[in-house]
């Protein structure tokens, strides 16, 4: 596996393939959902500044997991860093990369963000919980809600 900083060609539309196919089979999220990714990727892609952090891993069938750490959102703040589009393509899970993206992400964090991350979420996405847990982040909020097309117990975890 290969893991790379930054942009490629195609890598854009991939991390919203990546998602909308994965939370279209096991959560019953719609087209809503991946118009949302890709919309709010194409955004950052735009916008993205020098401290902000673009992790993706490809394997032998193409992008096989996606980081970004968004220190310029303008809903950061004092939360600092936003986390966004982590996730890891089910060939590629338990194979480590996933633990070992957030660990350079942390790494960029106490570096440009003075440890401060937040994250948002929702409940039932136990093996991610437990990465961001592991990672010091930590559960703030909690309330019913539809950001994402569909109704789900949304959550907000921050660090530092």
């Amino acid at each position: 596996m290969i893991l790379t900083e930054g942009f490629f060609p195609g890598a854009l539309g991939g991390m919203a393939a990546l998602h909308g196919a994965h939370y279209a089979r096991d959560w019953g999220f719609g087209t809503f959902f991946e118009a949302k990714v890709a919309a709010e990727l194409a955004a950052f892609a735009l916008r993205q500044g020098g401290a902000d952090l673009v992790l993706l891993a490809q394997d032998g069938e193409g992008l096989a997991a996606s980081l970004i750490l968004d220190l310029h959102d303008p809903a950061s703040g004092p939360p600092g860093a936003h986390l966004r589009w982590f996730i890891v393509a089910d060939r590629c899970r338990g194979s480590g990369i996933g633990r070992r993206m957030l660990a350079m992400a942390m790494d960029h964090v106490d570096t440009h963000a003075g440890g401060r991350a937040w994250l948002t979420t929702f409940a039932g996405l136990g093996a991610a919980r437990h990465l961001y847990e592991t990672a010091g982040f930590r559960l703030v909020a909690e309330a019913e809600g539809a950001a994402w097309g569909t109704r789900v117990l949304e959550q907000e975890f921050r660090r530092g």
